[in-house]
């Protein structure tokens, strides 16, 4: 890259350079002052290259550079020479420049965190002062890899007929699960926009305005409690397509997955497997399975619930669940010690214990439950589980299954946790057949995803009996046990939208309020579609193995959604919240 500073970039200087005069211009990364020799080593994007200033060959320039501090911002002209101490580990260690011009462009306050190391500073330092946490090269790296994953996938959806459209940022409030986030409009007094959740009423509006193939990458809000791989603000890359079967969404999506893997320089596993949501949750107790490791899940009520332990037989005759697991080697591994730190655990998810049976040999057993379970039950039993001598099964009962499901899929990743389980880098799954609907904490029937997704088509005829049994042609990408995105084959006929509107409680003026502009849309020949969104901080996030998707984000928000940086949110004045009409009560 020539300009007005630099012929070429610090990064990129190379031995077939030796000889030739450059200008470089960038940060001082670190000064080594060996007195008549300076060695400084300068930063751009592209990475690192070592000046020399040296008093015998050049006392001036060597003058000059001694003035020189970290981060002060310098243009640096001289002859690239091979380096007489080569360094491996950077990729411009075999050259160095002899300096012959040294312009200091711009001092620089001691920064307050060093910038040349990954040296542990708390978040909120590194937030209020990102842009100095973004100079280091680590960290730098991350947005590099962030935006060639974005560039790759951009150019395959533009190859596979994509039109890249943008949709409203200031909509209409509609329910989709999480709060929105509000912005009162001056010019109609007492009402709101809201910033969208997702693109999804738009994008399907695209497809009724004949668009067939849409992508963006899109910014979407959600006012929601945050974790480690949320965010109050978040990009998504977001598809929709006509005339589409969720085999055709499973496939494009595969291939984008090829391509940002690649473009992070990760080889994508070989098979990408494909679970049932029963499935699933039978095995792993989760819709969002790790499948780097096994650990599998087994159903044991029928089985343990004719035992004689009267927790078994409780559980069993209250319609409760009994799942457990095998633990290879687990006679070993788990000390009494380790299984009263796991039954601590699993009661922190809403079961009331652990039960374990180690095998010590082909005849030996250890449990504190073994004399509550019939004679030669154990050596059958271990069988049915897979446990070999000197395994451990752990099992768990309740009254709840989702109490069973949650603790026993947290136990499983706690264990590959403790003992190390995980040993490919990464393992891919689609999870299809997810309930069309589920039951909130009253007993109503509210929609898995959102209600414009489409019920299997051979399960429409228990809309009208039984929709708690009705399937939905969605689907989720799960990368180790992280949910990537998601989507849907989507309802385009009007009338069953309006069935499933019922069924969720609406009534033709709530569906008139909430949807009316999207229902009107339905009757004017809509096409078969549907899509999917990839969370495209969370994929960048686990290329980049980054703990958390703030790593990933130029400038993200704390876990308690406010910005160190910019101190946001913040008040704003009497006078703007007079325009807008609006008085605080707080």
């Amino acid at each position: 890259m020539n300009t007005g500073y630099k012929t070429h970039q610090a990064g990129t200087l190379r031995t077939d350079l030796i000889g030739q005069t450059v200008t470089v211009a960038g940060w001082v990364h670190r000064v080594r002052d060996l007195g008549g020799v300076i060695f400084f080593d300068l930063r751009d994007r592209s990475g690192l290259i070592q000046i020399v200033a040296d008093s015998v060959h050049n006392a001036n320039i060597h003058s000059q550079a001694s003035r020189i501090k970290s981060e002060w911002v310098v243009k640096a002209t001289g002859i690239v020479s091979e380096r007489a101490s080569k360094n491996p580990d950077m990729p411009t260690g075999d050259v160095e420049i002899i300096l012959s011009e040294l312009v200091i462009l711009n001092e620089a306050l001691p920064p307050v965190f060093s910038v040349s190391d990954q040296s542990p500073v708390d978040e909120a330092t590194k937030l209020k002062y990102r842009y100095l946490d973004l100079r280091r090269p680590e960290n730098a790296q991350k947005f590099i890899t962030r935006h060639r994953i974005t560039s790759r996938i951009r150019r395959f959806l533009d190859n596979q007929g994509f039109m890249d459209i943008e949709t409203p940022m200031l909509t209409k409030s509609t329910p989709e699960g999480a709060r929105d986030y509000l912005v009162p409009s001056r010019v109609h007094p007492g009402k709101c926009f809201a910033l969208p959740q997702s693109p999804q009423l738009f994008k399907q509006l695209l497809m009724m305005s004949g668009i067939e193939r849409y992508y963006q990458c899109v910014k979407c809000f959600r006012d929601e409690d945050l974790r480690a791989d949320r965010q109050p603000e978040f990009t998504q890359i977001d598809l929709e397509a006509s005339f589409v079967t969720q085999e055709d969404i499973i496939t494009l999506t595969n291939d984008i997955m090829s391509e940002a893997f690649e473009a992070a320089g990760i080889t994508l596993p070989e098979t990408i497997s494909r679970l049932t949501y029963k499935e699933a949750m039978t095995r792993y107790g989760t819709d969002a399975p790790d499948l780097r490791f096994g650990l599998e899940h087994h159903i044991l009520t029928d089985i343990l619930g004719k035992t004689d332990f009267a927790v078994f037989q409780s559980v069993t005759e209250s319609g409760g669940l009994i799942k457990g697991l095998t633990v290879p080697g687990g006679s070993t591994v788990l000390s009494r010690k380790t299984i009263d730190e796991l039954t601590e655990f699993v009661k922190g998810f809403g079961v009331k214990g652990l039960a374990y049976i180690h095998r010590r040999s082909e005849d030996e057993f250890n449990s504190p439950i073994a004399k509550f379970l019939p004679d030669q039950f154990l050596p059958s039993f271990a069988e049915k589980m897979n446990c070999a001598p000197g395994d451990t099964i752990l099992i768990i009962a309740d009254t709840s299954h989702k109490a069973v499901h949650d603790s026993m899929s947290k136990l499983r990743l706690e264990l590959a946790r403790r003992l190390d389980l995980a040993k490919t880098p990464y393992a891919l799954t689609w999870v299809i057949d997810f309930p069309l609907f589920e039951r909130d904490s009253e007993g109503n029937l509210t929609s898995t995803h959102h209600p414009f997704t489409s019920p299997h088509p051979e399960d429409i005829h228990l809309l009208s009996t039984t929709p708690e049994h009705v399937r939905a042609v969605a689907y989720d990408i799960v990368l180790n046990g992280t949910e990537l995105g998601g989507g849907s084959i989507r309802i385009h006929d009007s009338k069953l939208q309006h069935q499933l509107f019922g069924i969720l409680g609406l009534t033709d003026a709530d569906i008139d309020t909430k949807f009316g502009f999207f229902v009107d849309a339905l009757q004017y020949g809509t096409p078969p579609h549907g899509g999917l969104a990839i969370g495209l901080d969370r994929l960048c996030m686990m290329l980049t193995r980054s703990k958390s998707i703030r790593e990933v984000i130029a400038f993200p928000k704390t876990q308690n959604a406010s910005c160190p940086l910019t101190d946001a949110p913040s008040a704003v004045s009497a006078s703007q919240l007079k325009d807008l009409r609006l008085k605080l009560d707080i």
